[in-house]
């Protein structure tokens, strides 16, 4: 089964909500809403490469997994955030600041790759590694703390929102997960995936409806919290 079309478009869908819940909301969801919309920048690129020309060049690859990084980082960054306003209602900065340092941080990423040697097959390899273990420990990071920021909210109206943000890490950590597990032991190089078809094709499985359901819970949280804040 191809999972491309359908991922691309949920994270589509998912991207185009967080961006929007990002503008129209407090300053507080800024950072979360943000990050969640640069998953869209670092899945579309890669999964997109046969459909968009240029996709496929090295340094637009490099940049697409930097995204993907960052985009966890920045909605990290918003859940700590979130935690602190839960317990003290004080919160810094406006929102366009989370805007320029993020663009900031993905320019001065931009002109790194673009001064150095174009990436090879090894480099960009690695550079995925580093997303996907970012993405897998911050993940069981961050479902803790949601909890905590259920636990100070949950008698608010939007309570049940975070219940839904500790599933999409869920479904997060088990699709970059089965990513991180078939680097780390190879299972994506021919020999490799011939001595080990099963461990392979359930990791790919695994990964595929992990990525679906996290565009999918992505944006039915926002439109959810949308709802509610109106």
């Amino acid at each position: 089964m191809d999972w491309s079309l359908l991922q691309i478009l949920f994270w589509l869908i998912a991207g185009a909500v967080s961006f929007y819940f990002s503008i129209g909301n407090a300053r507080v969801w800024t950072s979360i809403a943000v990050g969640f919309f640069l998953i869209l920048v670092g899945e579309v690129i890669p999964q997109a490469i046969s459909f968009l020309p240029g996709a496929d060049i090295p340094q637009v690859q490099a940049m697409a997994y930097i995204v993907g990084t960052i985009s966890i980082l920045v909605m990290s960054h918003g859940f700590q955030e979130y935690y602190v306003f839960s317990r003290t209602l004080e919160l810094e900065g406006k929102k366009r600041f989370v805007y320029l340092t993020t663009l900031g941080v993905i320019g001065a990423s931009l002109v790194f790759i673009l001064i150095n040697p174009v990436p090879t097959e090894k480099t960009l390899r690695i550079i995925r590694i580093v997303e996907n273990t970012n993405w897998v420990f911050l993940s069981l990071i961050n479902i803790d703390l949601i909890r905590k920021i259920y636990i100070n909210v949950k008698d608010s109206p939007i309570g049940k929102g975070f219940i839904a943000f500790m599933a999409v890490f869920v479904f997060i950590f088990l699709w970059k997960g089965s990513q991180l597990y078939i680097q780390v032991y190879d299972l994506d190089l021919p020999g490799m995936a011939n001595l080990y078809p099963l461990r392979y094709q359930l990791s790919e499985v695994v990964g595929n409806i992990g990525n679906l359901l996290a565009g999918l819970s992505v944006g039915g949280t926002f439109l959810y919290l949308a709802r509610l804040l109106r």
